[in-house]
C-alpha cells in the first residue's frame, strides 16, 4: 500500500470536480489527489454520443478560469445566431487542456486516472496498485450527483432476441433503417431526434415513445454578452411578471408559455415532466414534424412484434431500430449536507447549474471558516424532474441569490466569475450604473426586493397547489 498525503482528495474528474478544482487551486495552496475512473477527464462526456452538443452556450460551461470555445456565433444550423454549443470532442479536449496545463503544472494536483475508489480514502489504478490517502482536509465527492448516459448501462426494458436496440452512439455507425424508434423524451431524446432529422430522414419514418411531455426553455434566453442584453432583460423581467401575476400553478405556466419562458412540443398536451432541457424555436419546428408520438407511459418491453407500454401495447415490425435514450442524465437525487467534517458533497446550488455550483462551492469553502455559515451559504437543490419542480428550483434560485447579495465578499466573487448564469443578467441590469454607486445601489435594493416578493409569490402558489392536491 503506497501512502500519499494531501490536504483534498477529489473523487470523480467530471465536470464538477473540474469546477471545484479549478477555484480551489487558484484561491488556496492546497494539495490535491484527483482520482477518477475514466481515462481522460471529463467524466460522462468521454462515453456520450459523438453527435451530443452542450444544451447552453458553451460560455457558461468549463471552470471559471479558462473559457471555453471563442465566443462565436452559430452561423448556421438550428442554433443561427445564437452562441456556439461545444461537441463532446471538443469538451473533452478542453478538459485534458485544463488538466495539463493548468493543473498540473502548479506541482499541488497528483491525477490518477483508470482509478477505483474504495472509500476511505484508498484507491486502486488498472495496474492493481494502491493507494492510501492521508487526508488533512476533506473528501470532496464529485460523483453523487452521477451523470448516467445510454451507453453506460443496458436499456431498462427487455429486447427480445433479433430486435435492433442499440444507444444513440451507434446511430452514426450503422446503416439506414427503415424505420427508427426513439425511446425516451428528454436531452438525450431530443438530440437524438434532431439528428435524425439533420441526416435527412423523413419525420414519417420516426417512432417517438414519450412517456411524458417536457417544459422547455427558449435557448434564446440563456445567453452571454452584451448582443442579447435587452432579450434577456426582457425574459426575467417577464418572468418575475408572471409570477407574480398568476392566480395559480396552471395560470403561471399558462403565462409563462405566454411570455416565452417555457416551450412545449405538442401545444394540445399539458407537459408534467421539467429537466432544464433547451431548444430553439428552429429546433422545436423540427420535433414538431414527427407525429408518430406514442404517449402511453414508459416503454415495458419490446417484443418482435411490437411493443408492450404501461399503458397498452403497440404493433410494430421487427425491422425497426430502437435507439434507446432512457437514462436518467440527471436523477433527482435527495439533498445531502454539502460540508462536513472531512467531507465535501459536490451538489447544485442553483437550479440545473451544476458546474458554476461546484466553483461557487470551492471559493465558499476557501473563503469561510465554518461549516454551519458555509452550509447556510449553500443549501443543495435536487435535480428538477416535474413540472411543479419549476417553481421549487425558481424558488430555491430567488432564496440563494438574496444570500448571496447579502455576503458582500460572495457578491463580489459572483461579479468574476464567468459561469455564473445570473451574474450575465445583473452584469447587464447594473451596466448604466457601473460609475454611479448610488444607482447602482438603488438597482440592487429593486433587484432584492423583487427576487423576495417573488419567492414569497411562489410559495403561496406551491402552498394552494398542495392543499389542492395532496398528493
Amino acid at each position: 500500500m503506497n501512502a500519499i498525503e494531501a490536504d483534498y482528495l477529489v473523487v470523480g474528474a467530471g465536470a464538477m470536480g473540474m469546477a471545484f478544482l479549478d477555484t480551489l487551486v487558484i484561491e488556496t495552496q492546497a494539495r490535491v489527489v484527483l482520482v477518477d475512473r475514466n481515462h481522460q477527464p471529463g467524466g460522462h462526456w468521454t462515453t456520450a454520443y459523438p453527435f451530443v452538443r452542450l444544451h447552453q452556450p458553451s460560455a457558461f460551461y468549463g471552470v471559471n478560469s479558462l473559457p471555453l470555445g471563442s465566443d462565436a456565433l452559430d452561423q448556421v444550423g438550428w442554433n443561427e445566431g445564437l452562441y456556439e454549443l461545444a461537441t463532446a470532442g471538443e469538451v473533452c479536449a478542453y478538459y485534458d487542456h485544463v488538466l495539463r496545463r493548468r493543473f498540473l503544472p502548479t506541482g499541488r494536483v497528483a491525477y490518477f486516472p483508470m482509478s477505483e475508489y474504495r472509500g476511505d480514502g484508498r484507491f486502486a489504478t488498472l495496474a492493481g496498485t494502491e493507494y492510501a490517502v492521508d487526508v488533512t482536509r476533506r473528501v470532496v465527492d464529485a460523483t453523487y450527483m452521477r451523470v448516467m448516459v445510454p451507453s453506460m448501462r443496458p436499456p431498462p426494458y427487455e429486447v427480445a432476441p433479433g430486435v435492433a436496440c442499440v444507444p444513440p452512439n451507434d446511430l452514426p455507425r450503422l446503416p439506414a433503417r427503415e424505420r427508427y424508434v426513439v425511446v425516451g423524451a428528454g436531452k438525450t431524446g431530443i438530440d437524438t431526434c434532431l439528428w435524425l432529422l439533420g441526416q435527412g430522414i423523413d419525420p414519417d419514418r420516426l417512432t417517438w415513445i414519450m412517456p411524458r411531455d417536457s417544459w422547455l426553455l427558449d435557448r434564446a434566453t440563456i445567453q452571454p454578452g452584451s448582443l442579447f442584453a435587452d432579450r434577456i432583460k426582457a425574459a426575467f423581467t417577464a418572468q418575475l411578471r408572471a409570477v407574480n401575476d398568476a392566480t395559480s400553478v396552471d395560470d403561471l405556466f399558462a403565462r409563462l408559455e405566454d411570455a416565452g419562458a417555457l416551450l412545449r412540443i405538442d401545444p394540445a398536451i399539458r407537459p408534467t415532466m421539467y429537466r432544464c432541457a433547451t431548444v430553439t424555436r428552429a429546433e422545436l419546428e423540427q420535433l414538431r414534424r414527427i407525429t408518430d408520438v406514442v404517449r402511453m407511459g414508459h416503454l415495458l418491453r419490446v417484443d418482435a412484434d411490437g411493443m408492450v407500454l404501461e399503458g397498452g401495447a403497440v404493433r410494430g415490425g421487427a425491422s425497426a431500430l430502437y435507439v434507446d435514450c432512457t437514462a436518467d442524465g440527471a436523477e433527482k437525487l435527495p439533498a445531502a449536507p454539502i460540508f462536513e467534517p472531512g467531507r465535501i458533497t459536490l451538489q447544485s446550488v442553483r437550479g440545473c447549474q451544476q458546474i458554476f455550483s461546484a466553483a461557487l462551492i470551492a471559493h465558499v469553502e476557501a473563503a469561510c471558516h465554518d461549516d454551519a455559515a458555509r452550509n447556510e451559504l449553500c443549501p443543495p437543490l435536487p435535480h428538477p424532474d416535474t413540472d411543479l419542480d419549476w417553481l421549487r428550483i425558481a424558488r430555491a434560485d430567488y432564496g440563494n441569490q438574496l444570500r448571496w447579495l447579502d455576503d458582500a465578499g460572495l457578491a463580489a466573487w459572483l461579479a468574476t466569475a464567468r459561469l455564473d448564469l445570473f451574474g450575465h443578467l445583473m452584469g447587464h441590469l447594473l451596466a448604466p450604473a457601473s460609475a454611479k454607486p448610488r444607482v447602482r445601489e438603488r438597482i440592487l435594493r429593486m433587484a432584492r426586493s423583487a427576487l423576495s416578493a417573488t419567492a414569497e409569490k411562489l410559495d403561496r402558489l406551491m402552498a394552494d397547489e398542495l392543499s389542492c392536491n395532496p398528493s
